[in-house]
């Protein structure tokens, strides 16, 4: 099985998964449950480096797409 997927794609689904995690936090926060930030960004650089170490295994970054010939 081959992942196919790009570095951007990666990065960008990262960035938004982040996001939505900060702003249910902030949400948790205004609510008055309060969270620690330090648990919050450990956890987001696991989950990089698990993302980054699967699509490793799973057959690497795409590089350059396929069936994309000059006219």
């Amino acid at each position: 099985m081959s992942v196919d997927i790009s570095r951007g794609g990666l990065l960008v689904t990262l960035a938004i998964f982040g996001v939505i995690v900060y702003e249910m936090r902030t949400v948790l926060d205004f609510v008055g449950i309060e969270l620690p930030i330090i648990p919050y960004m450990a956890a987001v650089f696991v989950l990089a480096g698990l993302s980054i170490w699967f699509v490793t295994l799973k057959g690497g970054w795409r590089t350059e797409p396929e069936g994309d010939e000059p006219a």
